[in-house]
């Protein structure tokens, strides 16, 4: 009886002296190249929840970043769009596998940033986790859709066949942050594009996928996030003579008009706003290809 008096005095002292632990809060950074840089320019943004208190601090991107962002992705874009279409096929359901893992981190963001009830946060994840293992699906199915056999007039065979656009600079919707993302990204990568990405909303979701995009076997550079400021970040990279599409997805807000014209000097592909998320459809992954069509002598035999 003693023993187990002396337990619990113990036990209910351990209990009342208080924790000494600090928390470690987590500051979100870039994801460039594979890597989670701070911005080379120093600079943050305070997050708040609904009710104005601090979340977290997040990085904000600079034109430099973006410059080395457009780098890693052209860098990365030779090796993404060589791979199979079975092996793509096959990193972005690993995507989808490590966000399912990851669910309860993303439900928690959601609903701190956005105001949302556990509920509908769950929804919004689900929903973008369903939505990479649809495009998962499309990676070694899409050519049959894009492609075709060309009747010709001559003993050839004249094939055309989807092949990626290559740098894909995007502007991601606001609302529905992680759900928006992911319909604007994971299109592009179908086919072998690489992505720059200036996510929608506070940041803290999109960089999180960033990490999830680093677990699941994607190469470093396929895809760069730069949470930051779009209409600082969107001339720059509709400018840029290494971006060969730009998808204005979420511009609604920003003269997109203007980024067109930029766009135009360097023929850039351009993809203008819609009202929220990307709409799932072939034709989407196939907005971000070009077609090559193929000559072959038929035989004589």
């Amino acid at each position: 009886m003693a023993t187990a008096k002396t337990a619990t005095t113990t036990a209910s002292r351990a209990a009342a002296k208080p924790s000494t632990r600090l928390d470690v809060p987590k500051t979100y950074k870039l994801f460039i190249g594979g890597a989670f840089p701070r911005s080379e320019s120093g600079r943050v943004t305070e997050v708040t929840d609904a009710r104005g208190r601090f979340v977290a601090n997040v990085a904000k991107a600079s034109r430099k970043d973006a410059r080395e962002a457009v780098r890693a992705a052209r860098k990365a874009q030779p090796g993404w769009a060589g791979a199979t279409a079975y092996n793509r096929g096959q990193v972005l359901y690993r995507v989808a596998e490590v966000l399912e893992g990851r669910k309860a981190q993303f439900v928690d963001e959601l609903q701190k940033t956005e105001g949302l009830t556990a509920a509908r946060a769950a929804k919004q994840v689900e929903a973008a986790i369903d939505l990479w293992v649809w495009h998962a699906g499309w990676t070694d199915k899409i050519a049959q859709i894009g492609g075709n056999a060309n009747p010709v007039a001559g003993p050839y065979f004249n094939l055309s066949v989807p092949e990626p656009t290559g740098v894909v600079a995007i502007v991601a919707p606001q609302a529905q942050s992680l759900l928006g993302l992911t319909s604007v990204v994971a299109p592009a990568l179908v086919t072998g594009n690489t992505v720059v990405v200036v996510p929608g909303g506070a940041g803290l979701s999109a960089i999180s996928l960033g990490e999830v995009l680093a677990t699941s076997d994607l190469p470093g550079g396929v895809v760069n996030i730069l949470p930051g400021d779009a209409a600082e970040l969107a001339p720059w990279l509709a400018g840029h003579a290494d971006v060969n599409a730009l998808d204005l997805t979420g511009a609604g807000e920003l003269d997109w008009v203007e980024l067109e014209q930029l766009a135009a000097d360097t023929l850039k592909r351009v993809i203008r706003p819609v009202a929220g998320p990307a709409p799932e459809t072939p034709q989407r992954i196939l907005a971000l290809t070009e077609t090559k069509t193929v000559w072959h002598t038929k035989s004589r035999l």
